[in-house]
């Protein structure tokens, strides 16, 4: 069966190799099409040819924006030919947005399953992200063996939008993370303790975490080239802050980390990694 995949920034890339390398065939659109020009994939002009082509289409977008674009512009997927074809859809999108997409696609006869993915390019590659759905008990069942591929955990959350809500509130554990393991790097750098020593140090002690793992390096070789970036960071963490609003709950821990991507987004680094955040605080 061909797979068709809609998006390929960082992560779709590495979501696309992963499933090329157990097997899979792959049929792409991205609106760049000179940033996938060199890829090894089957290639469309247009996300409806993609229905036509296959039955199982991923979205790997970054916001809900570019989902909508996707479903509405001309020759999108929003079309007859999307009736009895299964939409995942990859992407961290508004909480309120995805309940649309849900009624879009099934109101016409296709599938849609929100499946935000936990995890950037590294685990990507190894197949072992996590993912969270919500959708149709059926769908998620139906295409479970082909998630399971490119992902290590899979939970089934069967309320539409809660799927997005649980990566939003995941994402706060990543920016909090984030800026803490940043500013104790900082913070030891400036007590003369070697960096490479201390990140050591902290990775079996407080620090220890996915985060510190997954970042070591990067902050070690100041190479903030993106696996995750700043402006998707402060993304959901804004949206995350807007649901807290919605709910009438205050979000405390989330104000600060917010800001402080928000801050490297000002300063032209919103393409940047977020572990790049740590330049603030040795700066």
């Amino acid at each position: 069966m061909k797979i068709g995949f809609i998006g390929l920034g960082n992560l779709g890339q590495a979501i696309c190799k992963r499933l090329s390398d157990v097997g899979e065939t792959l049929i792409v659109y991205n609106r760049n099409k000179e940033k996938i020009e060199n890829l090894p994939y089957e290639k469309v002009d247009t996300p409806r040819e993609l229905l036509l082509k296959s039955d199982v289409i991923f979205m790997c977008l970054f916001d809900s924006d570019a989902v909508s674009h996707i479903l509405s512009r001309e020759n999108g997927l929003l079309c007859d030919e999307i009736k009895g074809k299964t939409i995942i859809d990859l992407t961290t999108n508004d909480y309120k947005d995805v309940l649309e997409f849900h009624d879009a696609i099934n109101s016409m006869g296709g599938n849609y399953l929100e499946n935000p993915v936990f995890g950037s390019v590294a685990p990507a590659l190894k197949g072992e992200l996590t993912v969270v759905s919500s959708g149709k008990e059926e769908i998620f069942k139906n295409v479970k063996p082909i998630l399971e591929k490119i992902a290590k955990e899979i939970f089934y959350l069967p309320v539409p939008s809660s799927a997005t809500k649980m990566k939003l509130i995941n994402n706060l554990c990543l920016g909090s993370f984030m800026v803490t393991i940043a500013e104790c790097t900082a913070m030891a750098e400036s007590c003369d303790i070697n960096k490479s020593k201390a990140l050591e140090i902290l990775g079996v002690g407080g620090g220890q975490s996915l985060v510190l793992k997954a970042k070591t390096q990067k902050l070690i070789d100041e190479d903030f080239s993106a696996h995750f970036s700043n402006n998707a960071i402060n993304k959901d963490l804004h949206l995350l802050q807007n649901l807290a609003y919605e709910l009438k709950k205050p979000l405390f821990s989330a104000a600060i980390p917010k800001e402080l991507f928000s801050k490297m987004k000002m300063l032209g680094k919103g393409d940047e990694d977020f572990s790049s955040i740590y330049q603030l605080f040795k700066n």
